[in-house]
């Protein structure tokens, strides 16, 4: 139950990993926001009532092609301060460099939204030579190698990060998202699971941790991390319960996961197709 009266309008923030402002916007309680022409990155969106910050969140853009790309941000107001349901991240993985090596790690920022990867690459290696110990800088290397197609790079660089920071949980999840993409499981397994360990939770970990999973077909393994996904905000693992209960013969079960992805993501262009399917299987 809210302790005080829920603010009508909340102010949103869109940051550059290197703290830029890149724009602001109002939006009004249960509103919708949209920032335009975002090149592909990491980016840290702030919410804040009043001029006080109370959610921040670190969110990833990464498209082959020019789409909306959603986020959708659910908070529990409890007068002060408000509790975030979705990706969170705390200050304490803001990593201090010196200036110069901000200025270079900046740059290397400007490269990746302007797809040279190469050229990133080769500002992050003097960022991490000069400290072996920047988890951040290791990241966005190991990103850096992804985008050339350098997985062997890319997952040395990643497992850099988690040595130098281990409570770093996005060092985690971008290799175990690798290690998935590579049909590597196991791999992406044993390295998930050290991710939803850590606090606070992470919607990305639970969900591809499911995913992976599924993929070795231990759907009864699959399913908690899917529902702690769900419930941290990603609206897409109602429908990957949905097709696992479709599959097993628990129509009822997806029927009642299509209705939560429903109400998440009411203009889902399968909106339709899912009414069917909830009308058809409710339980009665």
């Amino acid at each position: 139950m809210s302790e005080g009266q829920k603010p009508l309008s909340f102010d949103l923030i869109l940051y550059s990993e290197s703290g830029s402002v890149i724009a602001r916007q109002t939006v009004a309680s249960r509103g919708s926001y949209r920032f335009l022409n975002l090149p592909n990155g990491w980016y840290n969106l702030v919410v804040e009532v009043e001029g006080t910050e109370v959610a921040r969140l670190r969110v990833q853009v990464i498209s082959s092609f020019k789409t909306d790309f959603r986020q959708d941000v659910s908070m529990e107001w409890r007068g002060s301060p408000a509790v975030v349901k979705a990706g969170n991240v705390s200050a304490a993985d803001f990593y201090k460099r010196p200036p110069a090596s901000q200025k270079l790690y900046d740059r290397a920022g400007e490269m990746m939204g302007a797809k040279r990867y190469a050229d990133a690459s080769a500002l992050l290696l003097q960022v991490v030579g000069a400290d072996a110990q920047d988890y951040q800088a290791w990241t966005e290397l190991g990103t850096s190698y992804l985008f050339q197609d350098k997985a062997r790079d890319a997952e040395r660089a990643y497992q850099r990060a988690a040595e130098a920071r281990p409570t770093f949980a996005l060092a985690y999840v971008n290799l175990g998202r690798m290690r998935l993409a590579q049909k590597n499981y196991d791999g992406a397994i044993e390295v998930l699971t050290k991710a939803v360990a850590l606090q606070p939770p992470s919607a990305d970990a639970n969900f591809l941790l499911g995913e992976a999973y599924l993929q070795i077909k231990k759907g009864s393994k699959a399913v908690p991390h899917l529902e702690e996904a769900a419930r941290l905000g990603r609206a897409d693992a109602h429908l990957r319960l949905a097709r696992l209960y479709d599959a097993a013969g628990m129509k009822d079960r997806a029927a009642a996961e299509y209705e939560k992805l429903l109400t998440a993501r009411p203009d889902h262009a399968d909106k339709e197709k899912f009414k069917r399917y909830i009308e058809e299987n409710r339980k009665r």
